[in-house]
């Protein structure tokens, strides 16, 4: 396996190249470029805290559903007992899990976008 340079090394490095030569291109290629150094952020976020966000919001559901599993079938658990109304925004400990791995992906998709302060 690679150790170095490691994947998110490796993905900065092409969005750092296609910056450098952004200025030279015609306007909408240089925006297509722009577009592709954004995605390539997301991407480095992604692989870098995306583990760790998956974990906790694992760990949340799991906590709020009352058993261990996947990610993909908690959810799917939590969206079935939202739409049959056994779980709502009273459940205890819902909207806080809800807001806890929203914030968390949005770190990874927009970190420029931070959430406002909790009152």
């Amino acid at each position: 396996m690679i150790q170095n340079p490691r994947a998110d090394e490796l993905v900065e490095a092409v969005a750092r190249w296609i910056d450098s030569v952004r200025p030279s291109l015609a306007p909408r290629d240089a925006f297509l470029a722009r577009v592709a150094a954004n995605v390539l952020s997301v991407v480095k976020r992604e692989l870098l805290m995306g583990p760790e966000a998956e974990a906790a919001a694992t760990a949340r559901l799991a906590a709020l559903l009352g058993h261990e599993g996947a990610l993909i079938d908690l959810n799917a658990e939590l969206c079935a007992n939202l739409r049959d109304g056994k779980m709502d925004r009273d459940t205890p400990g819902l909207l806080a899990a809800l807001k806890a791995n929203i914030v968390d992906q949005i770190a990874i998709d927009q970190p420029n976008y931070a959430p406002e302060p909790s009152r």
